[in-house]
């Protein structure tokens, strides 16, 4: 029921809001009042809804069954290293996670 309401409500907001714009532009003047009362609206409407539902999604299809890996092909392509990283071994990115990226040659606990 205050979905429904919700909805009758944006839809009053921007009807109104288009003749407030109607009338704005032969006057020449904007309403600034209008315009943020729009930007609120589909702010808290459609943006706020549409990252929750987002983050459901996410969060759904991360504990939805098992990730398996990915079988290694050395693709040389994908390792070119002119110089080695400048922490660690030189061997591993920053963010190096062992079970996800490999190393140039291999998986680490292969």
């Amino acid at each position: 029921m205050a979905v429904v309401a919700a909805v009758f409500q944006l839809s009053g907001l921007l009807g109104q809001s288009r003749a407030q714009l109607g009338q704005s532009m032969l006057s020449g003047a904007h309403s600034k009042e209008g315009s943020a009362r729009i930007w609120k609206a589909l702010t808290h409407f459609i943006v706020l809804p549409g990252v929750g539902l987002s983050m459901l999604n996410g969060f759904l299809k991360s504990h939805h069954g098992e990730h398996g890996r990915l079988e290694f092909i050395a693709y040389p392509h994908l390792h070119i290293r002119s110089k080695p990283f400048s922490w660690g071994d030189g061997n591993h990115t920053l963010f190096h996670n062992s079970h996800v990226n490999p190393l140039p040659t291999r998986y680490e606990d292969e």
